[in-house]
C-alpha cells in the first residue's frame, strides 16, 4: 500500500526520496527489517497472552533427554510469524502482482489449517488434532488453487526474446514477446528447461493442465508436510525454512530482471521481482521467530507456523520455475520426511517377515535419532543448518553447473 501512496506523491508532487519506492531493493530491505521487528517486539507479547491463555504445548514421552523440561511452553506462535510475513507485504509490495496475491492466500489458508489443528489440540484436550483427511484436505485445496492460478491466469507468463532490433547510441534494443509457457528448469543439465507440454508424449496438450496441477498439489503436500515433521526440536524449522527462504528470494530476483537471466540463460519471469519483498519478510519472520524459538525454546511455531512455511516455499519454488530443485533446495525437509518413510515401512516390513518389527533408526524423524545418541539440541539444530546452507550455495551453483 505504501508503493502506491509514495507512487502518487512522487508522480504529483516534488518531494525528495519518494522515489525510493520504486527500487525492490529498499522495500525488500525495509520489509526485512519490519517483519524482524514485528516478530521481536510483539513476540513477547504473543508469549504473553498464549501463557495468560494456557496455550501450552502437551509433550509425548519419548523417553528424549530435557523433552519434559518443555511441558507446558505456549504454542501456536506461528500467529506471529504469519502476521510479520503478511504486515510488511501489504505495506511494500505490490498487492496487484499475482504472484504476490497467491503468496499471501497461500499463507492464511495453510496457517488456518495449522491454527485449527493447534486449536483442537490446545483448546479440546485433543491430541490427535485435525484429522488427517481434513489436514490433507486443505493442503490439496491451497494446491488446486495455485495450480490452476499459475496455469490459467493471464499474468503468470514468460518473456521470449528474439533478434536485436536495432543498435543506436549504444542502446541496445530487443524484440520480446510474452507468453504463457509450461516451461520450468531442470538442474544440472546443459538444456535445462522442461515443458510440461513433452512431458508425457500420448497425452494432448489440452490436457497437460491436469498433469501440472496434480504436481502442484504433490508438491504444495509434500514441502508442507516436510516443514511440520522437521519442526520438532527448538530453531530446527524456523532456522532451515529461512535459509531456503533467502536462497528463493535470490532466484527470484534474477529470473526476475532482464540482465541477470539473459547473462545466466535461465528464464525470464516478468513481474517475479516483487516477490523478493515477500521472501525477505519471510526470512525477517523467520529470523525474528529464532529470538524466542532457539534453545531453550520459549514459544514453539506449531502447525500454524510449520504448515504455512511449508507450503510458503512450495509455492515460491513453483512461482520461479524451480520446483525441481526442492529435493535439493529442501533436502533438510526431504530427509526428515524419508526417515519416517523408512523407519515405519522397514517395521512394517520385518514385522511381517520375521513377527517382530526392527529399526533402522534410533528414532524417527531423523533428529530425533541424533538425540538419542546423546547430542544436545543446538548442536544437532546447528549442525542442520550448516548442512541447510551448503544445500543452498549447491543450489544457486546450479544457475551455472549443467
Amino acid at each position: 500500500m505504501l508503493y502506491y501512496l509514495f507512487e502518487y506523491i512522487d508522480k504529483h508532487f516534488d518531494f525528495w526520496g519518494t522515489g525510493v519506492f520504486q527500487y525492490i531493493s529498499f522495500r525488500a530491505g525495509m520489509a526485512a527489517i519490519l517483519s524482524l521487528l514485528i516478530t521481536v517486539f510483539f513476540g513477547k507479547k504473543l508469549i504473553s497472552i498464549l501463557r495468560n491463555k494456557q496455550v501450552g504445548e502437551s509433550i509425548r514421552d519419548l523417553g528424549l533427554k530435557g523433552q519434559q523440561e518443555k511441558q507446558g511452553t505456549p504454542t501456536m506462535g506461528g500467529l506471529i510469524i504469519i502476521a510479520a510475513i503478511i504486515v510488511p507485504t501489504l505495506l511494500f509490495a505490490k498487492i496487484d502482482n499475482i504472484y504476490i496475491l497467491l503468496l499471501l492466500l497461500t499463507t492464511l489458508g495453510l496457517g488456518l489449517v495449522g491454527f485449527t489443528d493447534d486449536y483442537i489440540k490446545v483448546f479440546r484436550k485433543n491430541k490427535k488434532g485435525l484429522a488427517g483427511k481434513f489436514k490433507v484436505a486443505g493442503q490439496i485445496l491451497i494446491g488446486l488453487i495455485v495450480g490452476l492460478t499459475l496455469y490459467f491466469h493471464e499474468d503468470v507468463v514468460v518473456r521470449e526474446y528474439n533478434e536485436t532490433v536495432s543498435v543506436e547510441n549504444n542502446i541496445v534494443q530487443h524484440k520480446y514477446e510474452d507468453v504463457k509457457s509450461t516451461k520450468t528448469t531442470v538442474p544440472f543439465t546443459k538444456n535445462n528447461e522442461l515443458d510440461y507440454d513433452n512431458l508425457i508424449p500420448f497425452v494432448p496438450s489440452e490436457y497437460t493442465w491436469v498433469i501440472y496441477v496434480l504436481l502442484v498439489i504433490v508438491v504444495v503436500t509434500a514441502v508442507s508436510n516436510g516443514a511440520n515433521i522437521t519442526d520438532g526440536i527448538d530453531g530446527l524449522a524456523a532456522g532451515t525454512s529461512a535459509i531456503i527462504g533467502l536462497t528463493l528470494a535470490i532466484l527470484a530476483y534474477v529470473s526476475g530482471r532482464f540482465d541477470f537471466s539473459d547473462y545466466l540463460n535461465i528464464l525470464h519471469i516478468p513481474n517475479l521481482s516483487e516477490l523478493v519483498i515477500f521472501c525477505t519478510a519471510f526470512v525477517g519472520a523467520c529470523l525474528g521467530f529464532l529470538w524466542y524459538n532457539s534453545y531453550p525454546a520459549q514459544v514453539f511455531m506449531g502447525d500454524t507456523g510449520s504448515l504455512s512455511l511449508g507450503g510458503i516455499i512450495a509455492v515460491l519454488a513453483l512461482a520461479v520455475r524451480k520446483e525441481l530443485m526442492i529435493p535439493l533446495l529442501c533436502g533438510i525437509f526431504l530427509i526428515e520426511n524419508l526417515s519416517v518413510i523408512i523407519q515405519v515401512g522397514y517395521f512394517k516390513y520385518t514385522k511381517r517377515k520375521y513377527g517382530e518389527g526392527r529399526r533402522i533408526f534410533k528414532m524417527s524423524p531423523l533428529h530425533h535419532h541424533y538425540q538419542k545418541m546423546e547430542m544436545h539440541e543446538s548442536k544437532i539444530v546447528t549442525r542442520f543448518w550448516i548442512v541447510g546452507i551448503l544445500l543452498a550455495i549447491l543450489t544457486l551453483a546450479t544457475l551455472k553447473l549443467r
